[in-house]
This record gives structure tokens, C-alpha cells and sequence, in this order.
């Protein structure tokens, strides 16, 4: 039988350092492994593999195709409250919405942008 266990989502960076300091001190997420020009860092069972392209265009230039994940969790209304307090770039503020999630958006330095939602009961 089939089954998706959890996912990777690979990201090119400009700045690795600046990247994975965010997603650490920011974002919450910790360190699994590093190896030449790649960082793997996890918060839970969202991973993300950081990898050094200091030559491409920055997420923020491709406008709306930034956007690379829309992370369901609990605990939206503490995660929102944590993120605020340590000065996350949140573009979209947690609102509740008609597909029936209450969800809100933050972005990285470079721009690229993940959607946290949580199922509305």
C-alpha cells in the first residue's frame, strides 16, 4: 500500500548562512546535517534542504511562484503568537478562511513563502 510519510522541499538560497540562521532562529527549525553548499533542517516532520546557489534569482523575483509549501498543523493560534515574537516576516496575517482553515503566510529574507494552516472545527 502506498503512503507519503513527510516531504522535502529543496530551496535554492543566495545566502545559506543567512537562510539556515532564520530558519533556526526564526522559523524554530533545527539542523539535521549539513554537507558542501547544503544545509537539512526540519521543524517536525517539515523538512527543508537549503542549498547554496549564490547566482540565481532570489524567491522574491518570481513573484506568486515563491510560494513552495502550505504546512497543515495544531496549534496555529501559539505558532502565530511564537513567530510574532520573534519578528518573523509574516505577509499574510492568521485569519480564518471560507475553505474552512484558519491559516496565515511568512516569508524568508530571499522570499520564499509558506502558508501555515490548521483545520477550522
Amino acid at each position: 500500500m502506498f503512503e507519503i510519510k513527510t516531504t522535502q522541499h529543496v530551496l535554492a538560497v543566495n545566502d545559506l548562512k543567512k537562510i539556515e540562521a532564520y530558519f533556526i532562529d526564526r522559523l524554530g527549525f533545527s539542523i539535521r546535517f549539513r554537507v558542501d553548499g547544503w544545509s537539512f533542517a526540519s521543524l517536525g516532520s517539515f523538512h527543508v534542504m537549503l542549498g547554496h546557489c549564490p547566482d540565481e534569482m532570489p524567491a522574491r523575483d518570481t513573484n506568486d511562484h515563491s510560494y513552495f509549501a502550505y504546512v497543515n498543523c495544531e496549534g496555529i493560534d501559539d505558532l502565530y503568537r511564537t513567530y510574532q515574537a520573534r519578528g518573523v516576516d509574516i505577509f499574510q496575517l492568521l485569519s480564518d478562511k471560507p475553505w474552512g482553515m484558519r491559516e496565515f503566510g511568512v516569508a524568508t529574507p530571499e522570499g520564499h513563502r509558506i502558508m501555515f494552516g490548521e483545520e477550522i472545527e
